[in-house]
């Protein structure tokens, strides 16, 4: 399989072979269900799409519910595709785990997540601006400050893409190449060297 679904846990730390405390992420990663196949003469592309982590009739649509039927699955929260070219060999209903996933024992991963929410922050911390200034001759409130956004006379406006203050975070970011630390398959735990984008209990997507 080229990828899994899966959920942050949270953070722990292992002792190497050489005796150094090593960062690692906990990922809940399957079973997930294969609920449809793309084919090239049918849509265009390949893919597989997987289905993870249940939720209750009362709050699936119509739609989903005869999508799941249709698959022969309960309803799942979490919906994603994923490129693949041996979809003939899946079929609808098909339970994926973490032992297909790793079962090439696969030394790195790439995980997909998103980035904790930060709201409204400025141009220091957002992106790391050092500040104008000093706090002397009178500039007592101008040390977070942006600084000049451009020349005043021409072109007499702020060119796109200007670095500024506003929304942080919340973003789809993908970190790759993190190497597999330990798998617990009868647990569906994998476990990761480093951090992964996300809260916990927030959904990744993990690709070998």
């Amino acid at each position: 399989m080229p990828g899994l679904i899966g959920k942050k846990v949270g953070m722990t730390s292992v002792f190497g072979a050489d005796g150094k405390n090593i960062p690692c992420t906990v990922i809940e990663a399957g079973p997930c269900v294969v609920t449809q196949l793309r084919t090239v003469e049918k849509d265009g592309y390949a893919a597989v799409q997987l289905a993870y982590d249940e939720i209750s009739e009362k709050h699936t649509s119509a739609p989903l519910m005869g999508h799941f039927k249709k698959a022969g699955t309960t309803p799942k929260r979490k919906l994603v595709e994923f490129k693949a070219d041996f979809t003939r060999d899946l079929k609808l209903g098909d339970v994926i785990t973490l032992e297909d996933l790793l079962k090439a024992d696969v030394p790195f991963v790439d995980v997909t997540g998103t980035s904790k929410g930060k709201g409204f922050q400025g141009v220091v911390h957002r992106y790391h601006f050092q500040g104008v200034g000093g706090r002397t001759h009178g500039q007592h409130n101008r040390l977070r400050h942006p600084g000049s956004m451009g020349a005043s006379s021409w072109p007499s406006r702020v060119f796109p893409g200007m670095r500024m203050a506003g929304h942080m975070g919340d973003e789809r970011v993908k970190v790759f190449n993190l190497r597999v630390v330990k798998v617990l398959p009868e647990n569906n735990l994998i476990v990761v060297k480093g951090s992964v984008p996300g809260a916990k209990g927030s959904y990744v997507i993990l690709e070998a």
